[in-house]
């Protein structure tokens, strides 16, 4: 059961990350676009910055459960390094604990703000108007998933490494 939840987790990190990385080439392609709208035909350009902004945004917080995964955040481990490997495998649940409790604090206040926004018919200050709460989305999405991550990643450091052989 627990192999199934850990598969799943990186399942769903994997494909938000591939989410994230379609949500930056357009991102990309609206610049292009938005440059070339500009430059060539003089044309004003009204909702291409903030899709720009909030796709960009959402893709780097969509992004971040699979950077978890992979461990590919920029970590500095001196201190770390300074322990014998069951401290440091201390350390490790302690530091995986704190990130949990952060993505769960940030799950809840995210939610909170979207909620607010739905409730309330938020909309951008810009010329779009843009609703709010559509841009506002990925921020509670990602932050659960990030905890979802997060107790995977504790689930893995308290088996502790792998056993030749047996699958964690």
């Amino acid at each position: 059961m627990t192999n199934l939840f850990l598969r799943t987790v990186d399942f769903i990190s994997k494909a938000c990350a591939i989410f994230a990385g379609l949500l930056l080439v357009a991102a990309m392609l609206v610049i292009c676009e938005m440059i070339f709208l500009r430059y060539v035909f003089r044309s004003p350009t009204i909702w291409q910055t903030d899709f720009v902004v909030f796709a960009a945004t959402a893709a780097m917080f969509l992004g971040s459960p699979y950077v978890l995964h992979t461990r590919g955040h920029v970590g500095v481990d001196v201190v770390e390094l300074m322990f014998a490997p069951p401290a440091q495998r201390w350390l490790g649940i302690f530091g995986a604990l704190l990130g949990l409790l952060f993505a769960v604090l940030m799950t809840i206040a995210s939610a909170m703000f979207f909620h607010e926004a739905y409730v309330n018919d938020w909309h951008t200050s810009s010329v779009a108007a843009i609703t709010l709460w559509i841009p506002l989305l990925p921020l509670p999405v990602s932050f659960a998933l990030l905890s979802l991550q997060y107790v995977a990643e504790l689930i893995r450091r308290v088996r502790g490494p792998r056993t030749a052989g047996v699958e964690a």
